[in-house]
């Protein structure tokens, strides 16, 4: 119990760095070099670390190393403290330099659009020096970041991996999808049943995400076979660069369809009788970490939108 005590203020910065060097390297000469220091410091930096915590944090094998059980803990942990130290010399610096106002927030593609950036347009009219960073990524690489402290908030879905009440969770939306196709298409300009879709080909985010179930569940509802000529694809430009060049369908967010086809003139939303209905997003934050002001400002807009 005395060493679970003791332990937090044993650990220090430059331990933590080593550990995650470690992890990330594989080798401790690799590590020792990364984090500017010779391999006999580096090994006795370590040995000091697992005489404290009383196991050893890594296996010693012929190639390498493996972190063990207890040290996959250190690790994890030595991420979200190393980030917070980071974040902490940013926001020093920021506000000596008469610069506050920075805020790192992931999304997903259709809320990042619908919902985070009008927010931030309607925040940095109130705070003009506010300093944005907007991840747009899949909801598992979104709360993976949040779990390691590179977010100050995500509006993303949850996976079978992880329990809202791991969380501060916020309600989002239920989000629709609609099929984007260039403005020549043969389905464009009138209603069609998604069964008049199956000659094309579709552009379609991997097996498993949020999009492709609701897809593939639309089609199944109705009795109809899941579309078969398929290119799996997540990147935006990927299925632009497909659609622009033949009759290939792209399932899109609405917020994100909407905002394709008015912004741009050689594509359309293909209008069907059927809905295809995306499970909703959540806003989500880490309950132990408190946000800066301009953080909490953000967050607040977001969740008024919604």
């Amino acid at each position: 119990m005395t060493m679970h005590r003791t332990l937090p203020q044993r650990l220090k910065p430059s331990q933590l760095k080593l550990i995650r060097a470690i992890q990330d390297c594989g080798k401790l000469q690799l590590a020792a070099e990364t984090v500017g220091m010779s391999q006999p410091a580096a090994s006795r930096m370590l040995s000091e670390i697992e005489t404290n915590v009383g196991a050893p944090l890594f296996e010693r094998l012929p190639r390498g190393m493996a972190a063990t059980e207890i040290g996959m803990a250190f690790v994890r942990h030595a991420q979200v403290i190393l980030s917070e130290l980071d974040t902490l010399a940013n926001e020093v610096a920021q506000l000596r330099g008469g610069n506050a106002g920075a805020v790192r927030i992931g999304a997903v593609t259709g809320p990042a659009v619908g919902v985070l950036v009008p927010a931030l347009k309607a925040v940095r009219e109130e705070i003009p020096g506010l300093q944005p960073t907007i991840e747009v990524a899949p909801s598992v690489t979104l709360i993976r970041g949040l779990e390691e402290g590179h977010f100050d908030f995500v509006l993303a879905r949850l996976g079978s991996a992880h329990h809202a009440r791991d969380f501060m969770a916020h309600p989002g939306r239920t989000e629709v999808v609609s099929l984007v196709a260039r403005a020549a298409h043969p389905l464009v300009g009138r209603t069609v049943s998604l069964s008049d879709t199956l000659p094309y080909d579709f552009v379609i985010q991997e097996p498993g995400s949020p999009i492709r179930a609701a897809l593939e569940h639309s089609f199944l509802e109705h009795r109809l076979e899941i579309p078969a000529r398929v290119t799996n694809s997540s990147s935006l430009l990927v299925a632009l660069s497909l659609i622009s060049e033949a009759d290939t369908i792209a399932p899109q967010t609405r917020e994100v369809a909407q905002v394709l086809s008015r912004t741009n003139a050689n594509l359309a939303i293909i209008e069907t009788t059927e809905s295809i209905v995306v499970s909703p997003y959540l806003v989500l934050q880490t309950r132990h970490r408190q946000l800066s002001p301009v953080a909490q400002r953000l967050l607040d807009e977001v969740l008024r939108r919604l």
